[in-house]
């Protein structure tokens, strides 16, 4: 036996390097990750459990948005179309129509139009608090408000929105709608997740339910066939892992697998190997005039992204590049620079143009590399940043709003139970 046992050792040691470029996650890691959720899913609930409550107390005295009221009056679009212009361009000053506005990439235009984004974003944020909540509590009387949200902003005939971004972030004077336009609605992508919660009380309307699942289809199908949806898709940095983080969220709320088994195929085949370098870093976001905040976005919205493609079967934080490339090199590498943002100047890296002071906040990819990986350096840093930014320009990078949501089960409701 004691010959055995170490030749044993040996043979799954040469097996585990022999096979370490395979894609697929063994079952029984993805089981032992799996264990660690329910005491995390408490942990988080006690953590954000005042916070949770005090924003949804504030989301039940919210009247409905919706982005019919706010005309836009330079969109080329209708009542119910989104609009919005491109942060990053300005009147051009050497004629006298100012047209057409001119990019200076990171120096965001704060007088451009951009109240459809803010009553999308009160929405979502709105109807995420209210599902928490009723996470929390297992309380119907946070429901009835999200039915109503989401009915007015998606569902009703005088105040939906259209399923479509073909307006989002103009360039006055020269395009009524940009591809990159289809990162506006990157906050919707929680909207699902939220959703799945709602549903298990009795007091969530049917129709909705079913009104919400229409509106998701219709877009995801403009999303995969409109020229800016295409273009979008194919983009060469954030942009389309943002992309592909609604397309995600979407299908997989309405049962798309085969949409959604492209989003899994586009992240290893495409996303990923022509993205992160072999450091964990993004060379194109680094290369920006705000390299930090980009970077930090894309770690978020990598760890997003790898929670809403793994299956039992296939755990997408364990996938590796042949030259040994995983999705947590990404954390990896924005992790000392979460803990110390003096390193990142020490490092010879660029501070942001805008916003540099309010960076970091409590950015989810440490939380969800902790989920994966039970290291609790990840853990112990996100439970001491800022939840709740003022700053807009921040708030529009977070794509998560409530963790709680992306980590819990919703067939465990109420998560604290009474005693």
């Amino acid at each position: 036996m004691k010959i055995i046992l170490p030749l044993f050792a040996a043979i799954l040691s040469f097996c585990v390097i022999s096979c370490r470029h395979t894609t697929p996650a063994p079952p029984a890691a993805v089981a032992e990750t799996q264990a660690q959720k329910p005491d995390l899913v408490t942990t988080v609930a006690n953590i954000d459990h005042d916070r949770i409550l005090r924003l949804a107390d504030e989301a039940l005295k919210l009247p409905p948005q919706t982005i019919t009221d706010f005309i836009a009056t330079n969109s080329a679009g209708g009542l119910h179309d989104f609009f919005s212009q491109g942060d990053y361009y300005w009147p051009n000053d050497t004629n006298e129509t100012s047209l057409p506005y001119v990019g200076h990439d990171g120096m965001t235009n704060t007088n451009n139009f951009e109240l459809h984004r803010l009553a999308m974003r009160k929405m979502k944020d709105a109807v995420a608090a209210l599902a928490a909540a009723y996470a929390l509590t297992g309380d119907d009387k946070y429901v009835p408000k999200a039915n109503e949200l989401l009915r007015v902003f998606f569902l009703d005939d005088a105040t939906k929105m259209n399923p479509n971004l073909d307006y989002a972030q103009a360039v006055l004077g020269k395009q009524t709608g940009s591809s990159f336009g289809v990162i506006d609605t990157l906050h919707l992508a929680e909207l699902p997740v939220a959703i799945r919660f709602l549903e298990k009380s009795s007091a969530f309307d049917a129709t909705v339910d079913e009104g919400m699942k229409k509106w998701f289809r219709d877009y995801s199908e403009w999303m995969l066939t409109a020229t800016n949806g295409v273009k979008e898709m194919n983009a060469l940095n954030n942009h389309s892992i943002a992309y592909f983080v609604q397309l995600a969220s979407f299908t997989k709320f309405t049962g798309n697998d085969q949409d959604l088994e492209l989003c899994r195929q586009r992240f290893k085949e495409v996303l990923f190997p022509n993205q992160m370098t072999n450091n964990g870093s993004f060379p194109r976001e680094l290369a920006r005039t705000k390299p930090y905040g980009y970077s930090i976005f894309q770690a978020d919205n990598v760890s997003i992204l790898c929670g809403l493609l793994s299956t039992p079967a296939d755990d997408v934080w364990k996938f590796q590049l042949p030259d040994g490339r995983t999705p947590r090199m990404a954390v990896d590498f924005i992790y000392p620079y979460l803990l110390d943002k003096e390193k990142w100047l020490a490092d010879g890296h660029k501070p942001d143009v805008l916003h540099w002071d309010h960076w970091p906040v409590r950015q989810v990819c440490l939380l969800f590399a902790y989920r994966e990986f039970g290291d609790e350096k990840y853990f112990d840093l996100w439970k001491k940043m800022e939840p709740d930014p003022s700053d807009l320009e921040i708030r529009r990078n977070l794509a998560v709003t409530q963790p709680l949501l992306w980590i819990a089960d919703p067939g465990n409701v109420p998560l604290l139970r009474k005693p």
